[in-house]
């Protein structure tokens, strides 16, 4: 259990919520762990394996609270709210903002300097570890571009030119991501990000775990009340979450590319477990899938800084903390959005 930004997370399996006066009690198995009052909270988000009673869920929409219900691995189930919801006003001030060109270009600009950000701390890292086996002045090249990119994000920029800004950065990124993979080389190269299909081992790999990524910060946005179809860095197409597709632009380098690159340079996964169609489009065997999923969601255990919290959180909670700092920028509570940027 953890609670950020008024919103009670309970993680533990088997955890049961109950209304107890006007406070909410969490007890697991049958040993109360956490004591809340209601009027302490703004939300509660239970993961997998967590009950609650039906008086507390009833005390908790007379009360404003909404309970969301994920499952384990973080996929939106469902959300009990009571009867006055500030959630259609949310999604109104969200339609009417996305339509709003300068605001969605600084909305955009903040998710892309967060994605610049991370993907230059991702190579910085890679430096200052592995020197010795990598091409030090292509990386290092690398970073100085991506500072100059920082550099011009920080200027106004319309949205066309924060979405040309973003497109040059991952450009820069992807020329030297085959530098960072210093075993397996030959079975796994790395020319260009490439996707529908994927066409190699290591596109491969990216590409389920940015899907993985999506379905996260989906399940995130839905639990805050917003609408993961309505974005403002990606625009409106039919069938496409594009607020989704916004929210995990910082997570891609930090979290997806590098878990990619420590399955492929511990060798935990291995050429055997890819195979190439007719079409040229690559495909991950069964056993593979498995092990992305175990290492994603071992991954997503772990605890990381959050620069704007000041405190540690786990990274599974990402998705969720972000979300609410993207609601509450929206309603005018926070002067901007603050991405999660990886020191």
């Amino acid at each position: 259990m953890k609670k950020h930004l008024n919103t009670l997370f309970v993680t533990t399996q088997g955890a049961y919520l109950s209304k107890e006066g006007e406070t909410v009690v969490v007890k697991v198995n049958q040993e109360i762990k956490l004591r809340l009052p209601v009027h302490t909270i703004g939300g509660i988000v239970c993961f997998g394996n967590v009950s609650c009673s039906p008086f507390l869920m009833g005390f908790c929409g007379e009360n404003g609270v909404g309970i969301s219900f994920l499952s384990e691995y973080g996929r939106f189930l469902a959300r009990v709210q009571g009867p006055v919801s500030g959630n259609v006003l949310l999604r109104r001030e969200q339609y009417r903002r996305a339509d709003d060109q300068n605001y969605s270009a600084q909305i955009a600009k903040s998710l892309v300097i967060g994605k610049v950000a991370n993907c230059r701390t991702v190579l910085q890292r890679a430096l200052r570890d592995h020197a010795e086996k990598l091409n030090s002045d292509n990386l290092r090249s690398a970073v100085d571009d991506l500072s100059r990119s920082l550099e011009s994000l920080e200027l106004n920029q319309p949205l066309e030119a924060v979405r040309g800004l973003e497109g040059d950065a991952a450009h820069t990124y992807f020329n030297v991501f085959d530098h960072l993979i210093v075993a397996q080389k030959e079975k796994f190269p790395f020319q260009e990000r490439n996707r529908r299909p994927p066409l190699d081992n290591v596109n491969c790999l990216l590409s389920f775990l940015y899907t993985l990524l999506v379905h996260d910060c989906r399940s995130a946005l839905e639990s805050v009340g917003l609408d993961p179809a309505v974005g403002f860095l990606h625009r409106d197409r039919s069938g496409r979450p594009s607020l989704a597709l916004d929210l995990m632009e910082e997570f891609r380098p930090f979290l997806a590319d590098r878990l990619a690159l420590s399955l492929i340079n511990l060798r935990q996964v291995q050429d055997k477990g890819f195979s190439r169609a007719e079409t040229g489009a690559v495909m991950m065997s069964d056993e593979v899938r498995k092990a992305l999923l175990v290492a994603y969601q071992e991954r997503k255990q772990e605890e990381i800084y959050h620069p704007f919290l000041d405190e540690k959180i786990t990274i599974g909670l990402l998705f969720h903390i972000q979300a609410l700092l993207l609601a509450r920028c929206l309603r005018g509570d926070l002067d901007g959005y603050p991405p999660f940027i990886w020191k």
